[in-house]
């Protein structure tokens, strides 16, 4: 939820993403299915509730960038917490925000997730994330090394449905993968969707 800001004549940015109407967290391993067209409106509730465990230590480190080659993307990341439920990227749209809850980039278990604002006037770090295709490549740079992602698929989901299948976007377990997130469907006033770009990780080069 949350009003959009403005940056100068840079127009409206999304600001944040709700996630809500959670249940239990997904089952080790589970996929998350295609999107539906619509939903109905899901009452709020906080994001997966995580425990402090130690993640796997590896190659797994905090990100320091995100480097979309098809797009001309290199943005800093910045750490972003969830506050009741809702994830807020930095304010500057030209970085991207890392959810500290969730997996670090390296880990041998769950999900890495990256936001991103749109800016409707353009300067937005993930302005064209929904045009990407599957097996394009997401470079994130950590403070132990690089990790490197293909992407598998591209959703756009309206903003309950996102809310309705957070409690498996947003898992801490399972198999390894990458979440970019960003706003989708300006409609002149406020984003209506959100577009997610699913993604592993692959043998360096």
């Amino acid at each position: 939820m949350g009003a959009a800001l403005a940056t100068g004549v840079a127009g409206a940015l999304c600001v944040a993403w709700a996630a809500s109407g959670l249940g239990q967290p997904a089952p080790t391993g589970a996929d998350e299915p295609q999107a539906t067209a619509s939903a109905s409106s899901a009452a709020a509730s906080p994001l997966p509730t995580t425990t402090k465990r130690s993640l796997p230590t590896g190659r797994a480190a905090r990100p320091v960038s995100v480097r979309v080659p098809e797009l001309g993307v290199d943005a800093p990341v910045a750490s972003m917490s969830a506050v009741k439920g809702v994830l807020t990227p930095p304010s500057d749209a030209s970085s991207v925000g890392w959810w500290d809850d969730g997996a670090r980039p390296g880990a041998t278990r769950g999900t890495v997730v990256v936001a991103g604002h749109t800016v409707h006037t353009g300067g937005g770090a993930f302005d064209h994330l929904g045009t990407l295709e599957p097996g394009a490549r997401v470079v994130v740079r950590t403070r132990k090394g690089v990790v490197r992602y293909e992407v598998r698929r591209v959703e756009t989901y309206d903003k309950a449905t996102l809310a309705e299948k957070s409690s498996r976007l947003f898992r801490t377990t399972g198999r390894p993968r990458l979440l970019l997130i960003t706003c989708d469907d300006w409609d002149g006033t406020g984003y209506l969707s959100n577009t997610v770009v699913f993604a592993a990780p692959v043998a360096s080069a």
